[in-house]
């Protein structure tokens, strides 16, 4: 049971790197099964986010783990591994930890990352890629971000990306109130940006996203219209606001559809942030001069902003990770003895049949049961202790010392 977790974030790769290590939704489960399937690992489960790839696994072979997820993307492992961090063991259940509670996150104490996670576990029991090390592992994870939520100050007053993306829109434009908003995409993330944007009142807003029901059903929530993706061309210049977060593995925005509609709104400003891993939006975009194009590497100074306050609450939630990750070591420690003990058991259950069978037998001949009982208990005795004697009796030098000094702990023996 080697428990071994590996992974890219926003605090090792910027997002170029990042993006090309995304997981898209379609495929994750074909992807745990080839991992399971096709190299010497156990069990698995991925967790892919806009902000970070992370693979955590029950494996004896950690390098070809990573060579996986490298050939996976189409990429060389010498690409990827200045970025990566390799967590075995106890630092892959502080990490596992640590993330849940949202001390990890760009956005101290943020709480979409537990429900991101919780996902990807999902969809890990769905491929079948579970087994009893990570459920163990995942089933602690979510009960110590619970105590850290209810125990701590660590989510009061957070900053989400969604309220980034306000508060920098709010430096482009005097008034949302005044603008059109776009969204692009109809998931969780573009879910949480519309509430925070819906609350400024702004204009009018639209969603457009690759199936019109989706789009529709997140655009009445807020009074406003919803189109495919496929429409964005004609409707693109309307709109002063733009918000895109999809699971495309190629960009939703290039620079010539972004270009023509800059000259048909006579060069207002634009107002752009692609949250999405990999990017909706070329990054040629963002070097317009009309647009203001934000990635979620760029919202990094402003949910960082207003983050004192929540200092003090991180680091009692780092206190309760560090306690409940020993607890958890030692599950996972007793969990690699127990085929010994078994083993151990089977052992000196073999020699107990053997000597009753052989007592059963001196008594249907009709010998003395105390003189029988006295034998069985001998044979017993001489059996038990006939393998640590004999090694004892062979080894020498310090060897000797550790196994005697082992043997004494074992057995409660103490010197005179």
């Amino acid at each position: 049971m080697q428990l071994f977790a590996f992974g890219i974030n926003h605090h090792t790769a910027p997002l170029a790197i990042r993006e090309q290590v995304a997981f898209h939704a379609e495929s994750l489960k074909q992807a745990l099964l080839d991992l399971v399937d096709h190299r010497p690992v156990k069990e698995a489960a991925i967790l892919s986010t806009c902000n970070r790839t992370e693979v955590y696994c029950n494996t004896e072979e950690p390098r070809q783990a990573i060579e996986w997820m490298a050939d996976f993307h189409q990429l060389k492992t010498h690409a990827i591994e200045p970025y990566l961090y390799t967590l075995p063991k106890q630092d892959a259940v502080k990490h596992a930890f640590r993330v849940a509670s949202g001390l990890d996150s760009m956005v101290l104490g943020e709480t979409q990352i537990l429900g991101q996670l919780k996902q990807a576990v999902k969809t890990a029991e769905q491929a079948g890629t579970m087994g009893t090390l990570l459920h163990k592992l995942f089933q602690r994870t979510f009960s110590v971000a619970k105590e850290v939520r209810g125990t701590t100050a660590i989510g009061a007053n957070s900053v989400s990306m969604a309220a980034a993306a306000v508060r920098l829109a709010q430096r482009i434009f005097p008034s949302i109130h005044e603008q059109n908003v776009l969204f692009i995409g109809a998931g969780e993330m573009i879910e949480l940006c519309a509430n925070h944007f819906a609350a400024q009142h702004p204009k009018h807003i639209l969603v457009a996203n690759r199936t019109l029901e989706r789009a529709d059903t997140l655009a009445q929530r807020f009074g406003g219209g919803a189109i495919t993706l496929n429409d964005l061309p004609d409707h693109l210049a309307a709109y002063d606001i733009i918000v895109t977060s999809t699971a495309s593995p190629l960009p939703i925005l290039g620079k010539g559809m972004v270009e023509r509609a800059i000259k048909a709104r006579k060069h207002r400003p634009m107002f752009m942030v692609d949250l999405a891993v990999p990017r909706d939006i070329e990054e040629e975009v963002g070097e317009m001069d009309d647009v203001f194009l934000y990635s979620v590497d760029d919202l990094s100074q402003v949910v960082q902003e207003g983050m004192d306050s929540r200092q003090v609450a991180a680091a009692e939630a780092e206190a309760i990770v560090e306690s409940r990750v020993r607890s958890f070591v030692d599950w996972m420690e007793n969990r690699e003895v127990v085929p010994t003990i078994r083993a151990l058991r089977d052992h000196a259950d073999r020699m107990r049949r053997q000597e009753l069978e052989h007592a059963q037998r001196l008594l249907a001949r009709g010998e003395d049961p105390r003189e029988v009982m006295e034998l069985m208990a001998r044979a017993l005795t001489n059996k038990f202790l006939h393998n640590p004697s004999h090694a004892l009796s062979h080894a020498s030098g310090e060897e000797r010392s550790q196994l005697e000094a082992m043997l004494r702990r074992l057995y409660h023996i103490h010197h005179e």
